[in-house]
């Protein structure tokens, strides 16, 4: 076994495959939102129909999350992530082919279920083969990665629909999850060879303790509740309900709501991408002196709840700037996972991240059924359809601004970094 880090072409070739899974799970995970309105005119869907079918993905999503972590552990980021990958594309198939409600919630059900692993995988592998410096730049590329692929579930398939329809589509993505599996079983089999890496044996408590261990600190249960509140929330109505608002309440086409999300995931990357050369210079780390995370994350909080209040209380049409500048205040949040691992043992890092992912996952998927019932009740009541979905919002914004004042008032301190 080799010890020196990964290097060159094999390095470029391990991040290349992990960055293709999850581009194509960030894309699945946003493209409801551009073909809502062909489902909803083929299929006849309701608000909460539709709510529930894209909240799905998030419920099989965030329910691998637990299993997840033993999994990785156990069999190594490339198996696990190959195999789970045949589950998408299953998935994938199965939603191009269903005429029914029901068939399409087992379709994205499996889909989430299919690319639980994309991102988790790709942060073991690299943990295991690249050097320790290296490890907060490839986290940040990953979410470049992310954020192309929702970028491509907007303009790109707003193009293709006329042309493929939205069954083509995940036609499409079925081919290219199966070629992505095959990619990393068969092209990263020579470089886990070559690195002879073994199954990493958990913490001697994290199989009976670990998870317990984690959901009882103080500590993650402040942070735990940003993922669970607040990321859970944007995630829900970045990847379905912002393309309702920008028709509904803005009075835009349908290509141009298209266009506004494409924006909006645009500045999404150009903020990872910044994050990705500010953090490691001006963000406290272990050995390393500058603002702390709780501060940093602070300020992004402010200026999401901020630009949410302005978004629900203006008709202006040029309100979708807001939109714009609420994504740019959100990616400061992504610095709270890999945060909250350093407060952790080593043996705990991976089982830290799946159980965050699992808070963020459930809050998205309440958020994308809940608002679509929300909606749905404010219609029974006479409410107009801008004015339910503004009720809606508004609902959401209480939940944000009851945990940001939970999260600055809490006393709870991190660990010591391990």
């Amino acid at each position: 076994m080799t010890n020196a880090p990964l290097q060159g072409r094999m390095a470029i070739r391990v991040f290349l495959c992990f960055a293709s899974g999850y581009l194509l799970s960030y894309a699945l995970r946003a493209v409801n939102a551009v073909i809502a309105p062909a489902l909803i005119a083929e299929l006849q869907l309701s608000n909460a129909d539709l709510g529930l079918l894209s909240s799905a993905y998030f419920f099989a999503f965030g329910s691998l999350q637990l299993p997840l972590g033993i999994w990785l552990d156990k069999y190594g980021p490339r198996r696990t992530e190959a195999a789970l990958l045949l589950v998408a594309a299953l998935g994938a198939a199965i939603f191009a082919m269903s005429h029914s409600l029901i068939g399409l919630w087992l379709g994205r059900a499996l889909i989430g279920v299919g690319v639980s692993a994309c991102l988790m995988a790709s942060f073991k592998a690299y943990r295991l083969w690249f050097a320790p410096h290296r490890q907060s730049q490839l986290a940040s590329w990953m979410l470049v990665a992310g954020t192309s692929g929702a970028l491509l579930a907007t303009v790109p398939v707003n193009t293709a629909l006329p042309l493929v329809g939205w069954r083509g589509i995940f036609w499409i993505t079925c081919g290219l999850l199966l070629l992505t599996s095959a990619a990393l079983f068969f092209l990263l089999r020579p470089v886990e060879h070559a690195r002879a890496t073994p199954a990493v044996l958990p913490h001697p408590d994290a199989k009976d303790h670990g998870y317990r261990t984690i959901f009882a600190d103080p500590y993650f249960r402040r942070m735990g509740m940003l993922g669970l509140v607040i990321q859970g929330i944007f995630v829900a109505l970045q990847t379905l309900w912002a393309g309702s608002w920008m028709v509904l309440v803005l009075g835009m086409s349908k290509d141009q709501s298209a266009q506004t999300l494409f924006m909006l995931n645009l500045v999404l990357l150009l903020g990872y991408l910044a994050l990705g050369w500010w953090a490691p210079r001006y963000v406290a780390s272990p050995g390393k002196p500058g603002w702390p995370v709780p501060k940093v994350v602070t300020i992004g909080l402010t200026g999401m709840i901020l630009t949410q209040f302005l978004m629900l209380f203006s008709q202006a049409q040029w309100t979708w700037l807001l939109w714009l500048l609420m994504a740019l205040f959100y990616t400061v949040l992504t610095l709270v996972q890999t945060h909250l691992c350093l407060t952790f043992p080593v043996a705990l890092a991976g089982r830290v991240s799946t159980a965050y992912n699992l808070l963020m996952f459930i809050g998205a998927f309440v958020t994308q059924w809940g608002i679509g019932v929300a909606i749905d009740f404010f219609h029974s009541i006479g409410w107009a359809e801008a004015a339910a979905i503004r009720g809606s919002f508004a609902l959401c914004l209480g939940l944000q601004v009851l945990v940001y004042f939970m999260f600055v008032g809490s006393r709870a301190k991190a660990r010591a970094f391990h």
